[in-house]
């Protein structure tokens, strides 16, 4: 009897607190929706490149994501610590051929009474290890996923990074076409007396009317391309609303001066990238996982046994049909025809994987040094050439030429050509700082920190 009470009292217990765990979920505040996790972002009215990046780092959607993944991984970890629930079952019977009142002795009765516990292979998990490594396995996914978020931040930064660039070039290019437009409408007007007074031919004024259209579809170009890298850099910040007209700083348009560019080396940036490269700390990390995950799955050869305890009665003293009973047991598996050889060759096939994937995140990290650098140094010389001459001399053949049409001492074909010339050294220099600037910001992301100049 005292058994049954003590069953009875455990199953009662279990039940409850069952009851309590369904009734506190059932209360527990729905998750916040979207809007609240994610807040709005707002734009200044002109948005330098510290202030993409700070917006960025606070607000960009693809951050976000990756935090989701890392706190996934971490439900992943507290499941795997987790031990499990012990089985608990009782139940009631009767015999239903036996009367128990044709009985001659006390403690007759066709009421049956059961109870079991069983630890379903808790204990032995524990004492078997394999607990220890799924709990390692995954602590090491745990800290991929931590280090697969930083890095995220690195190629989205670069992403961020690249994309300001393209918009305070496309500012500077329409500034260009708008330079272009003005100096071909002034022509354009000058023709025009010329052509009133009979100066000229209708050929020249027609030639003149035509650059003054072509610059005035150069500007509407460039115009349309600008908002459109404005628009694709709002979405990298992670506005969600409609995207204003905001400013974007003129950084880009003067190249870094001395720094780590000039006085680095490919060797020094190499071994600075493989110990701050966030991807190749996480290749360690699912090495070191998969390492876990083979010795978990040598482990699992080892049988689940699981513990029970059973008490039984169906009546009581010498008379009963089934006096009260207690049975201790042990539950296994025999592994006679499979020892998990199949989930043993999958796992030292992922080791296998991941420890190649570390080498070639490891050659990668080399690769992107090696190339960011050399683009970063070429479009540093042409760049150089630029500002120090070119333009200038050609600035200078555009004016001197103006001034000798205005003479009558060059032809129109000459200005015009000598204006195009201008323009094209202006977009020239635009597409260099183009080129510098994503080798340089290449050569961050590759290198896996910032190297402010």
């Amino acid at each position: 009897m005292t058994w049954w009470i003590v069953g009875t009292g455990l199953l009662a217990a279990w039940l409850w607190l069952l009851a309590t765990a369904l009734a506190s979920a059932d209360e527990r505040p729905a998750p916040a929706p979207t809007s609240a996790r994610v807040p709005p972002v707002s734009l200044p009215a002109k948005v330098t490149l510290a202030d993409a990046i700070r917006i960025f780092r606070a607000a960009g959607l693809d951050l976000f994501l990756a935090d989701a993944a890392v706190e996934s991984a971490r439900g992943q970890l507290q499941a795997a610590s987790a031990l499990i629930n012990p089985a608990v079952s009782g139940g009631r019977g009767s015999s239903a051929t036996y009367d128990p009142s044709q009985c001659g002795t006390p403690g007759c009765s066709n009421a049956q009474y059961s109870g079991s516990v069983s630890d379903q292979g808790a204990v032995l998990e524990v004492l078997s290890g394999k607990r220890r490594l799924r709990v390692q396995a995954a602590r090491a996914a745990l800290r991929a996923g931590e280090l697969s978020r930083r890095d995220a931040e690195r190629t989205l930064g670069f992403a961020v990074k690249q994309q300001y660039v393209a918009a305070a070039l496309a500012k500077a290019a329409l500034g260009l076409t708008e330079e272009s437009r003005a100096a071909n409408e002034q022509t354009f007007r000058l023709v025009q007396a010329r052509y009133d007074a009979g100066a000229v031919s209708e050929a020249d004024l027609a030639r003149a009317e035509a650059a003054a259209l072509e610059a005035q579809q150069a500007r509407d170009l460039a115009a349309q391309s600008l908002r459109q890298a404005k628009v694709t850099l709002a979405f990298l910040l992670g506005v969600r609303a409609a995207v204003p007209d905001y400013d974007v700083g003129d950084e880009p348009m003067i190249p870094r001066e001395g720094g780590p560019l000039a006085a680095s080396t490919p060797e020094s940036l190499i071994s600075l990238a493989l110990t701050q490269r966030a991807d190749l700390a996480a290749a360690e990390a699912q090495r070191a996982r998969a390492v876990a995950g083979l010795r978990l799955a040598e482990r699992e050869r080892v049988p689940d046994v699981s513990l029970g305890a059973q008490y039984t009665r169906e009546g009581t003293g010498q008379s009963a049909i089934q006096p009260p009973t207690t049975a201790f047991s042990l539950a296994f598996t025999v592994p006679i025809f499979y020892r998990r050889q199949g989930e043993i060759a999958i796992a030292r096939a992922d080791m296998h994987t991941q420890e190649l994937q570390q080498a070639r995140v490891t050659a990668q990290v080399v690769a992107d040094v090696e190339g960011s650098l050399a683009a970063a140094r070429g479009a540093r010389l042409r760049i150089d050439r630029m500002d120090s001459r070119l333009m200038d001399r050609t600035r200078r053949a555009r004016d001197l030429v103006q001034v000798q049409y205005e003479m009558g001492a060059a032809s129109l074909l000459e200005l015009l050509d000598a204006q195009r010339t201008l323009i094209a050294a202006g977009v020239e220099r635009v597409q260099i700082l183009s080129d510098y600037w994503t080798a340089v910001f290449q050569l961050e992301e590759a290198v896996g920190m910032e190297l402010h100049e």
